[in-house]
């Protein structure tokens, strides 16, 4: 597993993920690598969101497809895994950083699926507040073919691959994807590993959805199991109920803050978050920037 250390410095360009391809670090130098996670399962890093790899004799399933820049390299990356094509592509949301390659997939050949919220969204201009940035629609070969609005179950190389959506969490279209059989899930954005996590309230995301997500797979899994998240290293259930308890733990004293009469410039100087600033405050969103994310889903003064 690659160490906390070299994740900083890798999800850094997480800052500039929202924005067009021609605005962000220099992807020509982005090199995709795979890891092993279970037997016929990987997780592919690269610049964007984590990408999970169902391999087999059926073909290939992929969890995202961070951006259309990389397509190339993320197909010849699994093509030292498989000979099969990528037959279907799951999204665990829409952000361009995760649906970004979807276009080629599509084109290529791939089913692509996710929840209905995610093909409104991508289908329809939009704004990421946070960010201030419009979106455009995305053209109609991004677009999800298949929709479901609770759970999907794919049925591919003797594995049941099972989208279930978690509503209102990182946005309001977020699929957490079980690997039946392998004791494996990925996690999409409702988990960042090692860095604070982008809620995307302009999206439907809130606190309270975060958590419930993060509570939905600690009760699920057990000490082996391996967990892909929507950025940072491979996890595991004690890595997530940490993440669950900073988050829970620092929204706890935005609360108290708020219900003490304190702004949210106050909050913000008050530093409720330190005590975990240098662990993961260090790479896509600054701890001050944080408070102040968490204030606006909060609802603070």
């Amino acid at each position: 597993m690659k160490t906390k250390a070299l994740w900083i410095s890798l999800t850094a360009c997480l800052a500039t993920a929202y924005l067009p391809a021609s605005a962000q670090q220099d992807l020509d130098s982005v090199q995709i690598t795979s890891q092993p996670v279970a037997p016929g399962l990987f997780m592919l890093t690269g610049s964007g969101g984590n990408i999970g790899v169902l391999t087999g004799e059926e073909g290939v399933v992929i969890v995202d497809d961070q951006f259309a820049e990389l397509t190339e390299k993320i197909q010849a990356t699994i093509a030292t895994l498989s000979d099969e094509p990528v037959r279907m592509v799951l999204n665990t949301h829409w952000h361009s950083d995760h649906t970004g390659g979807n276009e080629n997939f599509g084109e290529a050949g791939a089913l692509i699926i996710a929840h209905e919220n995610v093909r409104r969204r991508m289908n329809a201009e939009g704004v990421i507040t946070f960010f201030n940035m419009q979106t455009p629609p995305s053209p109609p070969a991004a677009l999800p073919v298949v929709t479901f609005t609770a759970d999907v179950t794919l049925h591919l190389n003797g594995v049941a691959v099972r989208a279930e959506h978690l509503p209102g969490a990182h946005t309001d279209g977020d699929a957490i994807i079980w690997f039946d059989g392998l004791n494996a899930v990925h996690m999409g954005d409702t988990y960042f590993n090692g860095l604070y996590p982008f809620v995307d309230k302009s999206s439907g995301g809130s606190v309270a959805g975060m958590l419930a997500a993060a509570d939905h797979v600690i009760t699920r899994i057990d000490d082996e199991t391996q967990i892909i998240p929507g950025h940072g290293p491979l996890s595991n259930k004690a890595e997530l109920v940490a993440y669950r308890s900073m988050l829970a733990t620092v929204a706890g004293r935005i609360e108290a803050l708020v219900a003490e009469g304190k702004s949210t410039p106050e909050i913000i100087a008050a530093k409720p978050s330190a005590e975990y600033d240098a662990q993961w405050g260090q790479a896509f969103i600054q701890p001050d920037q944080w408070i102040g994310l968490l204030c606006s889903l909060l609802d603070c003064p």
